[in-house]
């Protein structure tokens, strides 16, 4: 599959992002990451946190590929994590796990499983990994969005 495979599916929708939005989504990404780590809020509270992070950094990498997810569309943050694979090169391996905290998020969400310590940890170092490598493949590929 690729991104214009899933423009044709209506997966994606062309998006034009300005160095403004790419900014202001990867400081909104910063913010939850920071919030992930607030000791004082719960375990659910923080993993989702962490996991809107995972989320701006996906849709940063969509954007700055000319794309954005169909939000109308369900299944529109599966179609975001799995195209890092496409826009950032992230091994499949990593965006399974992704995919797996997204499906954590999800469980929590519409029936109330809880979130463990462990998977708040988890879903907080992946944040803080995709944050770091969607710059990094930023400041390489799209400088003029950096």
């Amino acid at each position: 599959m690729t991104l214009q495979n899933l423009l044709a599916i209506q997966r994606l929708l062309a998006f034009e992002a300005t160095r403004a939005d790419v900014q202001r989504l990867l400081a909104a990404a910063e913010r939850n990451l920071a919030d992930a780590a607030v000791q004082a809020i719960s375990d659910e509270n923080r993993f989702d946190a962490a996991y809107k992070c995972i989320m701006q950094c996906a849709m940063a990498a969509l954007w700055a590929h000319g794309y954005r997810t169909s939000t109308s569309q369900p299944g529109h943050h599966q179609t975001a994590i799995q195209s890092l694979t496409l826009t950032i090169a992230l091994d499949s391996k990593t965006m399974v796990l992704l995919d797996t905290l997204r499906r954590q998020r999800n469980v929590n969400d519409y029936d109330g499983v809880p979130i463990s310590p462990s998977a708040v940890a988890e879903g907080t170092r992946q944040a803080q990994a995709l944050l770091q490598r969607v710059r990094a493949w930023l400041a390489q590929h799209r400088p003029d969005l950096t």
